[in-house]
């Protein structure tokens, strides 16, 4: 995993950021979900290996088509991410168009891989 260029997070985007742990992902990293806020580009999620916003490896697009817009991702856990958003889609897009307001919402919604 390789780490995303410092112009690929805006400061004022982490905020608006929720990380999902493995725990709740079924996912062997963090992966994190954000409401649109001051974005320029679709919906995206971001990995990180742990819970340090500075450690995001990779950027994936939600829509329309799931794929690493920044950084880099094995094909293990690309794979792994990108079910992971397949089945999560719905929630993942309502949080960031803002129809899902409150983070706690979004977090409980979600559901976990099965792998």
């Amino acid at each position: 995993m390789d780490g995303l260029q410092p112009n690929d997070t805006d400061e004022g985007d982490l905020f608006e950021m929720a990380n999902v742990r493995p725990e709740f992902s079924g996912l062997p990293f963090i992966v994190w979900i954000s409401e649109r806020g001051n974005a320029r580009h679709d919906v995206r999620v971001k990995v990180s290996p742990g819970p340090r916003v500075r450690e995001f490896v990779a950027s994936v697009s939600v829509r329309p088509t799931v794929e690493v817009v920044a950084g880099e991702l094995d094909a293990k856990d690309f794979d792994l991410v990108a079910r992971w958003i397949d089945l999560n889609r719905d929630v993942i897009v309502k949080f960031w168009d803002g129809d899902i307001l409150y983070t706690d919402e979004a977090l409980a919604a979600l559901r976990k891989l099965e792998v």
